[in-house]
């Protein structure tokens, strides 16, 4: 492998011939000609393909991973029933990136991890201003009655029947009060939206 590796430094990218069926027996059987030839056409594809949703060191690691899988697991070899072999290697990339990174946020990772490509500052921006929104509504136009209702439907998102049940009314209490929240905050957004803004 170390060898095909350096061998992929001078070949031009999708150098396996994916759509020979005999290639494609080679492949299934595990044949070195066959494994050498998906490696040295398709690793840097492999490579770039994570790299759109991790870090480098990362991506690398992810295409390690799947051409020494590609070259231990028989099953997945014969998953590849031929056609684009570079299409179907990225694809197994982009899944594998994406099961790193939902394995990296079940884990909980530490602030300064650089696994991570940066947060965007768009969206970030857009909750902070989502934030200041919603503060706003509640201090300057929503009545304090109906301060803790608009608390549990509204931001903790609780099903009716949940909340009338923490705040201890009917559910057709509750639906009348939401109701009267819902036109009062409709009317402020439109009121701050960039169409409604002097």
């Amino acid at each position: 492998m170390i060898f095909a590796f350096f061998m992929a430094l001078l070949r031009p990218p999708g150098g396996a011939r994916a759509t020979d069926d005999a290639w494609v027996l080679a492949f299934h059987a595990g044949e070195r000609r066959a494994l050498e030839e998906a490696y040295a056409g398709h690793v840097h594809a492999v490579v770039d393909e994570a790299k759109k949703l991790l870090r480098t060191a990362d991506a690398e690691t992810v295409a390690h991973e799947i051409f020494c899988r590609m070259l231990a697991e028989a099953a997945m070899r014969e998953s590849f029933r031929g056609g684009n072999l570079g299409a179907w290697l990225r694809t197994i990339a982009r899944r594998a990136a994406i099961d790193l990174l939902r394995k990296r946020r079940r884990e909980e990772p530490a602030p300064d991890d650089d696994t991570w490509v940066a947060a965007d500052p768009a969206r970030a921006d857009e909750e902070r201003d989502a934030k200041r929104i919603v503060e706003r509504f509640r201090a300057e136009i929503l009545p304090e009655k109906y301060a803790p209702l608009f608390q549990v439907r509204f931001v903790e998102q609780l099903p009716q029947r949940d909340a009338a049940e923490k705040l201890g009314m009917s559910r057709s209490t509750l639906a009348y009060q939401e109701a009267r929240v819902r036109q009062l905050l409709t009317t402020f957004l439109l009121a701050t939206s960039p169409e409604g803004e002097p």
